[in-house]
């Protein structure tokens, strides 16, 4: 008699669910970027329906687990967001990204907060953490809608303003994920921990993880191109370098405390501006691509076969909540922090509505909920999955039209 293995399983259904949220879009024009919905609807409906799948890991119960495989997948994402950028920044293409994170990001965390705290019912703290983990803009899940491969050139604003603002503000968040986890510790008395959260937490770590990225990028940069001169690596066309640059950087500055995620997308685009016209360029490109969408792949495929157990947990104030982050929150505060910028008209529309979430707000809830007794956990990973689910639907199934519109030609 076959015995079926759990496992065996497991890698069929995930298989074919991947291999059919790529294929199924390529029948209805405009629709290649909801692959990220079908993969969490696969994920659903396999452990809804499909007999012999193993027990999933439940992320409160298993969060170490979870806090793990998103930020792997992150950190590939922003390397890889950060070796895509061809422009050389002047002053007027970074003012759109500038207002979105100095302040569209805080307001839109302080706005979630708020919200979270007095129409829904959650602990300071809770409401804090939520603001912090949905704020930022996943480079991951917005990758369609990213700028092109290296050295394609001609980069459309819109999409390098939603390029360079996912790329910095899941580190830039980070600092309001320490405030959530000092006030779920300490309580919230900013006169007692006040000071040291803003020098260690949002000053030091934030400068830690720009010089991390740039040294570690500068020096890679280096070996990769130019050490030894008659025969560098960039010569043998091995991808794989990018890999090593990943987790070498992040390893690195984590280790002087500084923000690793700041530091893997400066360190991407310190070493795309190394030598820019190398062909080697692309193949580090080419070889962080496939490795991030199979990581996605599968973090979005892990929250699907959770989202029915979570929710239970949500009621009608956090169905609310995550509504309003989406579709008003967000864009109002984003469009008002581009006004005056040279993004005007539609293209401010595109870029304040399109704020994604997805696997960055995965990561930080499974980092704070292994350093935190909170006590409305289940309800911020219910919310949080909610917000994911329901971004991955409108921007995935939207995002066709913004792509079609801003597609970088060649150079």
């Amino acid at each position: 008699m076959f015995d079926f293995s759990s496992y065996h399983v497991l890698l069929l259904v995930i298989g074919a669910s991947v291999v059919n949220s790529y294929w199924f879009p390529r029948f209805i024009p405009g629709w290649e970027p909801a692959a990220s919905a079908l993969l969490i609807a696969s994920g659903l409906v396999a452990y809804t329906f499909f007999p012999g799948m193993p027990d999933i890991l439940h992320p409160i119960e298993d969060g170490y687990l979870w806090e793990i495989a998103s930020e792997f997948a992150v950190i590939v994402a922003l390397f890889g967001a950060g070796i895509r950028i061809d422009t050389r920044f002047n002053r007027q293409l970074l003012t759109p990204t500038m207002r979105l994170l100095l302040i569209a990001m805080p307001l839109t965390i302080a706005a979630v907060a708020l919200t979270g705290w007095a129409f829904a019912g959650l602990s300071i703290a809770g409401a804090i953490l939520l603001g912090a983990a949905l704020s930022p803009t996943d480079p991951v899940l917005a990758g369609d809608l990213q700028v092109g491969p290296p050295q394609r050139g001609n980069e459309h604003p819109v999409r390098l303003a939603l390029t360079t603002e996912a790329g910095l503000n899941d580190g830039l968040a980070f600092p309001f994920v320490y405030l959530a986890i000092i006030v779920a510790a300490q309580g919230f008395v900013p006169a007692e921990w006040g000071l040291e959260w803003l020098l260690r937490d949002v000053v030091y770590r934030i400068a830690m993880g720009i010089a991390g990225g740039f040294v570690t990028g500068y020096i890679l940069s280096r070996i990769v191109f130019s050490i030894p001169s008659h025969n560098p690596i960039a010569k043998s066309g091995a991808g794989v370098i990018a890999f090593a640059a990943v987790i070498l950087c992040y390893g690195t500055t984590e280790l002087v405390e500084g923000y690793g995620f700041v530091a893997v997308f400066v360190a991407g685009l310190t070493i795309r501006r190394y030598e820019p016209e190398n062909v080697y360029h692309r193949k580090l490109h080419d070889f962080i691509e496939p490795l991030e969408y199979a990581l996605t792949a599968v973090m979005l495929f892990m929250l699907g076969g959770v989202f029915l157990d979570l929710l239970p947990l949500i009621d009608w104030r956090l169905a609310t909540l995550a509504a309003l982050l989406i579709f008003v929150i967000r864009p109002v505060i984003a469009w008002l922090s581009l006004v005056g910028t040279s993004l005007g008209g539609q293209a401010r529309n595109d870029v304040a509505f399109f704020g994604v979430r997805g696997v960055g707000s995965i990561y930080y809830m499974a980092f704070a909920g292994g350093h935190a007794a909170f006590a409305d956990m289940e309800k911020l990973w219910a919310a949080t999955a909610l917000v994911i689910v329901l971004s991955s639907i409108v921007h995935g199934f939207t995002a066709g039209i913004v792509v079609k519109r801003y597609t970088d030609t060649t150079a």
